[in-house]
């Protein structure tokens, strides 16, 4: 059996020609992973002594989905009209598939209309027996909060809101991956049944971001006027917050006061969901000290890009003495900056390796490790391909072996 190899790339251990360029790209400029391998590499990496009053939070990197901070983040919860995030999903995703138009109209039913009509809630003022276009509902759900929009979308989408419902639990749970969410409305007036967890929220902002870039701005509109009323969007954050882009507000006095936030500045984008909280001030309060706790002491460390060199392996048997090995895939980390400096990053791979070997060849492991993170991975593959020796140079290598045994 060959021994495993482990080449640490931290300036104290030896370092093969082919690795010393990355010490310096250590170093380089932040790049943005792709949303589908962040989804693989994101991880905990928590601020262990921050603390929050809400009762369930959750805050995540969302390039990398590092999650800095969680609390009861998988706690079944009242998401009271945070769950009109799912709502919009839904009505998001059939415009992306052409089934629906921006200009298409629904009509306001008397069933819609009757549900929340002088019931206290939130509401666009539909009256009933109209018709709104899909741009104003939209709009209608997202800067006011209508509960009655939240209804005439659902009956376009299933024709009942019982089976729109039971389409977007669903779409919830067997496509984005929200499997402790359950929907019995479509605005999330508190019901039996009806809840969601910190973690499928953020999940959910994430895909809302990142799937549909084109409609996520509305989210950061700050009033929209409908039947002559004029209603401002009820997210404190889009209003004095740097970078602040969404996602919507929720009260009710089952759930408290909840916020699904999101924030970019510069390169980077955090998402916060925080709910169950007392009073509106103190979502405020905290929805800001959340999000400079999160920009201050965390950062985005880009490592490598796909087909960067990491380290030389000896080849066994084959017509060149090593193969280059290579970064699989982009690589980004999300860490505390006080763990940054203590970082470690190793190649392991069993060498020397036995030719043939084929170029994009699987052969190692890049090993990431930082006080307070968990251990990252990524694929390391044969940069060249190798050809075998032929029998004479075979015999010739296995009786050097023999004679002089491995290479020190």
């Amino acid at each position: 059996m060959v021994p495993m190899t482990s080449h640490s790339l931290c300036r104290s251990a030896r370092i093969s020609p082919a690795a010393r360029p990355l010490g310096r790209r250590l170093a380089a400029a932040l790049a943005l992973i792709p949303f589908a391998a962040a989804l693989v590499f994101g991880g905990p990496a928590r601020a262990e002594t921050f603390d929050t009053p809400a009762q369930q939070a959750l805050v995540m990197d969302y390039d990398t989905g590092t999650v800095l901070f969680e609390k009861n983040a998988d706690e079944q919860m009242v998401p009271s009209s945070m769950s009109k995030l799912m709502t919009i999903y839904m009505v998001f995703k059939k415009l992306k598939e052409g089934s629906w138009k921006m200009s298409d109209e629904l009509p306001v039913s008397e069933t819609a209309w009757k549900k929340h009509y002088k019931t206290g809630e939130s509401l666009m003022f539909l009256p009933v027996g109209s018709r709104a276009k899909i741009s104003d509902l939209i709009r209608g759900v997202i800067i006011q909060s209508g509960n009655d929009a939240c209804s005439v979308l659902a009956e376009g989408y299933a024709g009942s809101e019982e089976a729109f419902a039971e389409e977007e639990t669903r779409v919830a749970q067997n496509e984005l991956g929200m499997k402790h969410s359950s929907f019995r409305n479509a605005s999330g007036v508190p019901e039996p049944g009806h809840y969601m967890t910190a973690r499928d929220l953020a999940t959910l902002a994430r895909h809302l971001i990142h799937d549909f870039p084109e409609y996520y701005p509305i989210f950061s509109e700050r009033s929209f006027t409908y039947n002559n009323i004029k209603q401002d969007n009820r997210n404190p954050l889009v209003w004095t917050t740097q970078g602040a882009d969404g996602l919507k507000t929720g009260h009710t006095e089952a759930g408290g006061y909840g916020l699904t936030g999101s924030i970019k500045r510069g390169d980077r984008r955090i998402i916060m969901v925080l709910n169950g909280m007392q009073t509106q001030k103190q979502r405020w309060d905290e929805s800001q000290r959340v999000a400079e706790m999160a920009f201050r002491d965390f950062d985005d460390y880009a490592l490598f890009k796909p087909g960067d060199v990491v380290a030389d392996a000896d080849v066994w048997l084959g017509d060149v003495p090593t193969v280059p090995l290579v970064a699989g895939q982009k690589l980004v980390v999300t860490m505390e900056r006080k763990a940054r400096r203590d970082m470690k990053v190793t190649a392991v791979y069993d060498g020397p390796i036995a030719a043939p070997i084929k170029k994009g060849q699987k052969v190692g492991k890049l090993v990431v490790t930082a006080p307070g993170v968990p251990t990252i991975e990524l694929p390391l593959v044969a940069g060249a391909d190798v050809g075998k020796l032929g029998f004479g140079g075979r015999m010739s290598a296995a009786f050097k072996y023999l004679v002089w045994g491995p290479k020190s």
